[in-house]
């Protein structure tokens, strides 16, 4: 019997995943990676190991779930040592869960290899802190993957008025359906917002506008996924603080990549 790692591997910037991920990627027989992961990373694979692209696009999945679960039972049955590669962290909208499940009902050994999340590092290439003494004491992380229908409403209800800053993943599609939810139940239209479009990475590119024009502001530049939208006055943090795109416009003024 061998055995799986399902590992977290970062927002982007291939020097984000952790030692223990990279260890993971090193000694792995088999790679089953995302459409999202850095592929530079793949680099460090042995070079006789399997690599198995399973990534997904919005509406579009090159592997289903029940097929990359069925792919980590198969090689772990086999005796390999089976490494799956995710985008931020397994378990934050990474469907590690599932994964995890699937492994306990075949008896196979795994482990969780944590990954810095995309809602906390992107912002923070941003110069947006999710947490502030003067600006934010919660913070939420939320799916807008999906449009969440009347049954849902409530959610966004609590959301609203309930937490300081929203995190939100996967939500540039239903932008607008979101800003207007949040209006409805009492987050003010003038509440700043960022949206940040691959994060970590040298394409990097924020917009910044408020809870009423965002969705406008969205469109007009032409931001599309992967992005991660960021809700609360910590937002205005992001002109003082914007160090990672103010270093690369240093770097392109320099002439340097």
């Amino acid at each position: 019997m061998g055995k799986v790692y399902l590992v977290g591997a970062g927002p982007g910037d291939p020097e984000l995943i952790t030692v223990k991920g990279l260890k993971c990627i090193q000694q792995a027989d088999v790679i089953l990676y995302d459409r999202l992961i850095n592929e530079q990373l793949l680099s460090y694979a042995k070079r006789d190991a399997d690599l198995i692209y399973c990534g997904k696009l919005p509406n579009y999945h090159t592997m289903k779930q029940e097929t990359i679960n069925h792919f980590l039972v198969k090689h772990a049955k086999r005796g390999k040592y089976v490494t799956r590669l995710k985008g931020g962290d397994p378990f934050l909208f990474g469907r590690g869960g599932e994964e995890a499940q699937a492994l306990i009902k075949h008896r196979i050994p795994f482990e969780i290899v944590p990954g810095v999340t995309s809602g906390i590092a992107v912002p923070a290439y941003a110069g947006i802190p999710v947490t502030h003494r003067d600006f934010s004491g919660s913070v939420a992380f939320v799916t807008g993957h999906r449009r969440l229908d009347a049954t849902d409403a409530v959610q966004w209800e609590h959301l609203a008025k309930g937490v300081d800053t929203l995190v939100i993943y996967m939500g540039v599609k239903h932008l607008p359906f979101i800003c207007k939810q949040l209006q409805l139940y009492g987050r003010q239209p003038q509440t700043p917002v960022a949206v940040i479009q691959w994060g970590t990475l040298p394409e990097q590119k924020t917009i910044v506008a408020t809870l009423h024009t965002i969705a406008d502001a969205v469109r007009k530049s032409c931001i599309s996924n992967p992005s991660i939208i960021i809700v609360g006055e910590v937002v205005r943090l992001h002109e003082q603080l914007q160090w990672f795109e103010t270093m690369l416009e240093e770097k392109i003024a320099h002439g340097m990549r």
